[in-house]
């Protein structure tokens, strides 16, 4: 179970002042950025409300190519070349044409924070007044703000749909002791009408669970009825709102990244190397403003561009999310998983879904004028 980290008693001080660029949130998207800005010669501030690395919101995945590309390897506790799906009527192996990976949650972030030179400070964020941002322990004010706060999208301007009438899926999973060779996926109505239910071993661990594209879905039953089925404890709960569309990735002068700015796929729930993806392109962007070759409002046009460019992908996911919804009768979703489980099928499909965040753009250098970088590579990954 997570513990607040917020600073209490005598360690509780005030906590206020300006910063070049303030980032909130220290999960994958806030600490990517502050990653870029590395060397800038900015004063860079984390807030978060919890300690790094010490609150995991997900089964903790992710293209083996991404998680090397930006030397988290070492956090790696399991690489998986297959995924094992599951109906009620068959199972069936996809040989992948690129490996997924696990990984330790605190090892990440805290790998991902020692490649920084920013500070960091628990302190929870409960709003802003223009640029000027409120939290717990006070206000911080910075020209550049950032939001990587997740789907609550904390700094957003206006009243946000909550859920579940926002768009959002739900998931929970368990974490028990254990260990497995298959990285597995259940497309089976008995667990869960709309979405997939999943095993990700880790090691020593398993991360099993189940997730509804229909937020009004509870999912904590067919949860444990997963667990009691693999014969596993249903123990060490954790469970997240996912989002599965696009919000604009910079409006009213904040930087969005990550679930803010629904950077996470739909279909599929994969939100970690779009948050990689995402946050280095808005990084890149704010190093053109600290070294004045452009403006914050053209940062903000920019990096709200590159994301735009993804809308039709995100689109495309979601329909396919929606047709999974519809085909949860096992003899149309068995013949459905067999037909594309084919090898030229599956190399082109997962080749495909690669691009739209490719580890390729963890390598390159930031740019050093602002004619180049972020829009330049949407176009080209947009392209692909």
């Amino acid at each position: 179970m997570a513990r607040r980290a917020t600073k209490r008693g005598a360690e509780r001080t005030p906590l206020g002042g300006d910063v070049d660029v303030l980032i909130c949130g220290a999960s994958f998207a806030g600490l990517t950025v502050a990653r870029e800005l590395a060397g800038s010669g900015a004063r860079v501030l984390i807030v978060d409300r919890y300690e790094i690395g010490e609150r995991q919101t997900s089964a903790c995945a992710a293209p083996t190519a991404w998680l090397e590309n930006l030397e988290l390897g070492t956090s790696i506790r399991q690489t998986f070349s297959e995924l094992l799906f599951h109906t009620p009527r068959a199972s069936v192996r996809y040989a992948l044409p690129w490996t997924f990976s696990t990984f330790d949650y605190r090892t990440l972030c805290e790998q991902l924070y020692a490649q920084c030179d920013a500070e960091f400070e628990t302190a929870k964020v409960d709003g802003r007044s223009g640029l000027t941002v409120h939290t717990d322990r006070g206000d911080l004010a910075a020209p550049l703000v950032v939001d990587g706060l997740g789907w609550r999208r904390v700094l957003g301007d206006g009243e946000n749909v909550q859920p579940p009438d926002a768009l959002l899926s739900r998931g929970l999973e368990v974490h028990p002791h254990g260990s497995g060779e298959d990285l597995e996926l259940w497309l089976d109505p008995r667990y869960v009408p709309a979405g997939y239910s999943w095993s990700f071993p880790a090691g020593d661990e398993l991360r099993v669970g189940v997730g509804s594209f229909d937020p009004r879905y509870h999912v904590k039953a067919p949860t444990v009825d997963l667990a009691e089925e693999l014969g596993i404890d249903a123990v060490r709960y954790q469970g997240n709102w996912i989002p599965h569309a696009l919000r604009p990735a910079a409006a009213d002068g904040v930087f969005f990244v990550g679930d803010s700015a629904g950077h996470c796929l739909p279909l599929t729930a994969e939100g970690i190397r779009t948050a990689f993806y995402f946050a280095i392109a808005c990084g890149r962007e704010l190093r053109h403003v600290l070294a004045d070759r452009q403006t914050r409002a053209q940062a903000l046009e920019r990096y709200g561009a590159f994301s735009a460019q993804h809308a039709w992908q995100f689109r495309w996911l979601l329909r396919a999310q929606r047709a999974v919804g519809r085909a949860n009768r096992p003899r149309l979703m068995t013949a459905v998983i067999k037909t594309l489980g084919r090898q030229p099928i599956v190399d082109w499909a997962f080749e495909h879904y690669l691009a739209i965040a490719p580890p390729e753009f963890a390598l390159a250098s930031p740019p050093t004028d602002a004619t180049r970088g972020s829009s330049a590579a949407a176009t080209a990954v947009a392209s692909t």
